[in-house]
């Protein structure tokens, strides 16, 4: 009954329990809280591929939970008038006992009613795996320092940004917010995804430095890697230009032929299809309705977006999975996963872990289709990075 795991509560066989002793006979629910985390639960909404309680309603009970959840809106509301932050309090304990009894035995109806309708998807196991990181990095109070952008509140983007920056202090990420399973954010989290790179010296490392890696080039390398090829060691743009342009093109010339290429299906460039095989990777993880990527997430794309979602999708799931490897490393030290941004991972990096980062960044690059060159950048702020060799 509520995400956080000091706030332990349990709906089952229309009964309310509130301690951290989970029933054995229990094994399923509708999401991931934080509590279950290490625990051998299946969750409805990853079976039904992230779809929303009201979308997986039965008909026969859709009133009835149109009706609650209006009543929840208004709870939550309430709430936010208050100031009342969740993130703080146990859920259950700011509402009558006999509406979370209602909410409660409705949503039960709808997760059995999945379970009953979808079939285990394959890749479940990953998304449990990649949930609990976004659950642990949600309750991390980001470290926000207004005083950072009070030059900008001169400008009217700059004055509402001062007002909102430090509304909601977490990061809270959406796993099922696209098609393709790249992550986006949630109401009432902390603007991370779009926050204006003017404004992001506001964020702060609760530890000592900021270290952010991500992937040279990654959706390139993710093509490259499904063809099968070898992956460069060094930029993959001048890569291109050395190999296939000849030299002929700059780094942004390169750059801006490759993309303009990759995801047009009309368009076409003899000396790019030599290694970069569009059509093969297509006939490989397409099959006319949907396309299956390598972490055996499936989804439903007309034959024109097919390799955009193969690629993007299999460069989301590289990064996630590489997420999950890092959070693990450091989950016993004081350093931390601050935030992410699509392939760009942000650690909280503590003094006491700065020998750790060679291996971390070597973690970082082995995905499961090759290493990858990784990026990697230094900073004091989130706003004043610096690449560091």
């Amino acid at each position: 009954m509520d995400r956080k795991s000091d706030c332990v509560g349990i709906y089952a066989e229309g009964r309310l329990r509130f301690d951290d002793d989970l029933p054995k006979e229990i094994s399923k629910t509708w999401d991931f809280s934080s509590f279950l985390k290490g625990k051998d639960i299946e969750y409805a909404k990853f079976y039904s591929g992230g779809t929303a309680l009201k979308d997986a309603c039965p008909e026969a009970i859709k009133e009835d939970w149109n009706n609650i959840c209006t009543r929840m809106r208004a709870f939550l509301r309430s709430f936010d008038h208050s100031q009342i932050c969740l993130n703080e309090h146990c859920f259950y304990d700011l509402v009558p006992q006999r509406f979370l009894m209602e909410y409660f035995d409705l949503k039960n109806e709808i997760t059995e009613s999945v379970f009953r309708t979808h079939l285990r998807p394959d890749n479940h196991d990953f998304l449990v795996s990649v949930a609990e990181v976004l659950s642990d990095v949600s309750f991390q109070k980001l470290n926000i320092d207004k005083e950072a952008i009070r030059s900008e509140l001169v400008t009217t983007r700059g004055r509402d940004t001062w007002k909102k920056i430090d509304k909601y202090p977490y990061v809270r990420y959406n796993l099922f917010g696209a098609k393709t399973g790249r992550l986006t954010t949630k109401r009432g989290s902390f603007p991370i995804l779009n926050l204006d790179k003017k404004y992001r010296g506001v964020l702060k490392p609760n530890n000592d430095w900021f270290i952010e890696l991500d992937f040279n080039a990654a959706e390139l390398r993710t093509l490259l890697a499904l063809c099968g090829s070898e992956q460069p060691a060094n930029d993959i743009h001048e890569w291109n230009i050395k190999n296939l342009f000849e030299g002929t093109e700059s780094r942004e010339e390169a750059k801006k032929r490759v993309f303009s290429w990759l995801y047009n299906p009309v368009s076409e460039d003899k000396l790019l299809n030599e290694i970069y095989d569009r059509d093969s990777v297509v006939e490989k993880y397409f099959n006319g309705a949907h396309v299956k990527t390598v972490f055996d997430r499936k989804i439903e794309v007309d034959k024109r977006r097919a390799l955009n979602y193969i690629v993007q999708s299999t460069t989301s799931d590289l990064f996630l999975d590489r997420l999950v490897r890092i959070y693990s490393m450091l989950s016993d030290r004081p350093s931390s996963v601050a935030f992410f941004i699509h392939d760009s991972l942000v650690i909280d990096l503590a003094d006491s872990d700065k020998s750790l980062l060679p291996q971390i960044i070597e973690e970082f690059s082995n995905t499961k289709l090759g290493k990858f060159k990784a990026n990697v950048s230094a900073g004091r702020d989130f706003g004043n990075m610096k690449e560091i060799k």
